[in-house]
């Protein structure tokens, strides 16, 4: 749930908190590696510039990318992220992503 700065009611401020206490956030998200490229710039949009991208695999090819080191983060912007990464023909490297801070 998103609470707007001009809310009033707070049952819905409630009901935000509770939903972070149980570990819910608009900061996660999926994306997948763009295949034959060395880049792929993921739209977030709780990202902030300051923010620390976690990536976690979703797939074996996208946990060997990970494991090979090929993969990193290489910019972080306000609403988005870049992911530099081996360039090859693999549609399923696959991650779901956080963004803190």
């Amino acid at each position: 749930m998103t609470v707007s700065t001009n809310e009033r009611d707070l049952a819905k401020f409630a009901v935000a908190i509770q939903q972070l206490e149980q570990g819910r956030s608009n900061a996660a998200g999926m994306c997948t590696l763009s295949a034959g490229v060395v880049n792929t710039t993921v739209k977030a949009p709780n990202c902030a510039a300051t923010s620390k991208v976690l990536l976690f695999p979703r797939s074996a090819n996208a946990a060997a990318e990970l494991g090979n080191g090929t993969l990193y983060v290489s910019a972080v912007a306000n609403g988005a992220f870049t992911l530099t990464h081996a360039a090859n023909a693999q549609i399923d490297r696959s991650f779901v992503f956080v963004c803190l801070g």
